[in-house]
């Protein structure tokens, strides 16, 4: 199998966005009484999306958890969360890596985060147009660690890499959630320590410390071995 497409989920591997999203969550979460500190966010709800951290988040606590409540809980977050969004940096190194890899390959984005938001940050910091495709927690019916965000960004590229199957595509993820998610979809998996220690990401194929430096000889050298 040669590589067709790269894949990469978004908060934590090309924005540094997890601190961001910790705040807004702990804001959100406080006028239900709920007092959430960085290190319950990032052993519980680092790796979800919005409704089902809230949802998560309420349980955990011994509070209700009807669909009202939750839904009216991660409405709140969002929008604490967009007004943070000028603040949200790239990581180091995705600027370069993104753009050299957008000349030889379709890339998607496959995340737990709204659409919009995606659009918003990748359009404010000049790369929105480097992705074919962009699916997120909204555009799909399971999210991660469920395999579909990366068979829907997988389709999502069929114009560009017709036929194109989950073997012919790299992942490259920072969460267990999000390396499950990539396995399940049949596609190879690269781990950006970003979040976690690297001894917590060894089902990936390939555990990396960062994006910075990273060639694009690199990129196809990984997916090879």
């Amino acid at each position: 199998m040669s590589l067709r497409a790269v894949l990469f989920d978004f908060d934590g591997v090309l924005v540094n966005s997890e601190p961001l999203h910790f705040a807004a969550l702990r804001d959100a979460l406080a006028p239900e009484g709920i007092d959430l500190d960085v290190e319950e966010y990032a052993r519980t709800y680092l790796a979800y999306d919005d409704w089902e951290a809230v949802r998560i988040a309420l349980a955990q606590h011994g509070m209700s958890r009807d669909s009202g409540r939750v839904a009216a809980v991660a409405a709140r977050k969002a929008e604490i969360f967009e007004t943070m969004l000028v603040h949200i940096p790239l990581f180091p190194g995705v600027r370069e890596l993104v753009l050299g890899l957008a000349a030889a390959y379709p890339l998607a984005i496959a995340s737990g985060a709204r659409h919009c938001e995606i659009e918003s940050m990748l359009s404010a910091a000049g790369l929105l147009e480097a992705f074919t495709a962009i699916v997120g927690a909204d555009d799909v019916a399971s999210t991660k660690p469920h395999p579909e965000p990366y068979l829907a960004a997988m389709a999502r590229l069929a114009d560009r890499a017709p036929g194109i199957v989950p073997a012919e595509c790299l992942v490259f993820e920072d969460s267990m959630a999000g390396i499950a998610s990539g396995l399940a979809a049949g596609m190879k998996v690269v781990a950006v320590a970003h979040s976690y220690a690297p001894e917590k990401l060894l089902a990936a194929h390939h555990v990396i410390p960062s994006l910075e430096g990273l060639p694009v000889e690199r990129v196809q050298s990984l997916f090879a071995e």
